[in-house]
C-alpha cells in the first residue's frame, strides 16, 4: 500500500464509513461494561509470568440477548470451537464446520458493512463485483488452511490466528485478537486479564474505548500485549482487514488512521493468498462522547 498521505486519507475515509455502516457494533456502558483497573507491566520476552494488575474481570457486563439474536455474531460463535489451539497440529475440517463458515460468510454479506467493503474492492479492481466470487475469495483470506508450524499439517488459517487464538510450542500465546472469543473466555475462567497497555505512557484509555491494548493469559499461556477492538461486529473487523490485505502486496503492511475517535495503527501480515495475522493498535484518542 503506498505511504502518501493521499492513499492514507483514502483508506481513513473508507475505514470511517465502514465505521458508520456498523450498527452491528455494541454501546459501551449499554451493551457492555469494561473494568480497565491496572496498567499493565512489563513481560520478558520467552517469560510465561506477568504481573496481575487487575484482580477483576475485564468485562463486567456483556448483553448477551445481542451476541445470540444478531446473526453475525451468533454465526460467529459458533465457530470458535472448530479449531485446534496448538500449532502444529494439523486442522480437521468437518462438513458440519464448513457449513458454519458459509454461514457467517452468507451473514456478513447481507450487513451494510460487508457490502460496502466489497463495492469499494470492486471499485478498486481488487474483487470481482460477483458475490459468488467475493464470498470465495473472503473463505481464502480467511478460512484456507496453511502451514503455520512447518513441522506439521496444515494448522492454521487467518481466522483461528486473528480470532480464535492459537499457542505455540505450548509456551506462548499468539493471535487471539478479538473482543466476544475473550470475553467467552474470561467467562469460562480460561483468560485472566492483567491489564491495560498504554503507548509510551503518553495515553491512558479510558472504558468507553472501543480499541485496547490488553495484557492476559489464557490457559495459564501469557499474551505480552494485544490490541483489540472491544463492542465492534465481527463483520466490521473482517471488511477492515480484508480492504487492507487487498489493498497492499506487502508482506506485512502497517498503516496509521484515524477511525472516528481513534488514531490507530492498522496491521497485517500476508500468508500468500492469505491473512497470517490482523490487529490494531490505539495510539490514542480524543475521549469525545461516541
Amino acid at each position: 500500500m503506498a505511504r502518501s498521505q493521499q492513499a492514507n486519507q483514502e483508506l481513513t475515509e473508507v475505514l470511517n464509513q465502514l465505521w458508520r455502516l456498523d450498527t452491528n457494533r455494541l454501546k459501551p456502558e449499554t451493551d457492555y461494561i469494561i473494568s480497565l483497573q491496572g496498567k499493565a507491566g512489563y513481560v520478558a520476552q520467552g517469560s510465561n509470568y506477568a504481573r496481575d494488575r487487575a484482580r477483576a474481570p475485564l468485562f463486567t457486563y456483556v448483553n448477551e440477548d445481542k451476541l445470540k439474536g444478531i446473526e453475525t455474531y451468533l454465526h460467529f460463535i459458533n465457530l470458535l470451537d472448530n479449531y485446534e489451539t496448538s500449532t502444529g497440529v494439523s486442522e480437521k475440517v468437518t462438513s458440519e464446520e464448513l457449513h458454519e463458515n458459509r454461514l457467517f460468510i452468507e451473514s456478513m454479506m447481507e450487513t451494510d458493512v460487508m457490502k460496502y467493503a466489497h463495492k469499494y474492492l470492486v471499485s478498486k479492481g481488487q474483487s470481482s463485483s460477483e458475490p459468488g466470487q467475493f464470498k470465495r475469495q473472503l473463505y481464502d483470506i480467511w478460512f484456507r488452511l496453511y502451514h503455520r508450524d512447518r513441522s506439521g499439517g496444515q494448522d492454521s488459517c487467518g481466522f483461528e490466528h486473528v480470532f480464535v487464538g492459537e499457542t505455540k510450542f505450548g509456551q506462548e500465546v499468539t493471535g487471539f485478537h478479538n473482543w466476544v472469543q475473550f470475553y467467552l473466555q474470561e467467562k469460562h475462567d480460561h483468560v485472566d486479564y492483567k491489564g491495560y497497555k498504554a503507548r509510551d505512557n503518553k495515553y491512558t484509555p479510558d472504558e468507553d474505548d472501543h480499541v485496547l491494548n490488553l495484557q492476559f493469559s489464557w490457559n495459564g499461556l501469557v499474551k505480552p500485549i494485544g490490541g483489540c477492538f472491544i463492542g465492534v461486529s465481527p463483520e466490521f473487523e473482517v471488511a477492515l482487514f480484508t480492504i487492507i490485505f487487498l489493498m497492499s502486496t506487502q508482506k506485512m503492511t502497517s498503516v496509521v488512521v484515524k477511525v472516528d475517535e481513534y488514531v490507530l495503527e492498522l496491521v497485517v501480515y500476508r500468508h500468500g493468498r492469505s491473512i497470517g495475522t490482523s490487529y490494531p493498535k490505539l495510539l490514542s484518542s480524543n475521549h469525545k462522547d461516541l
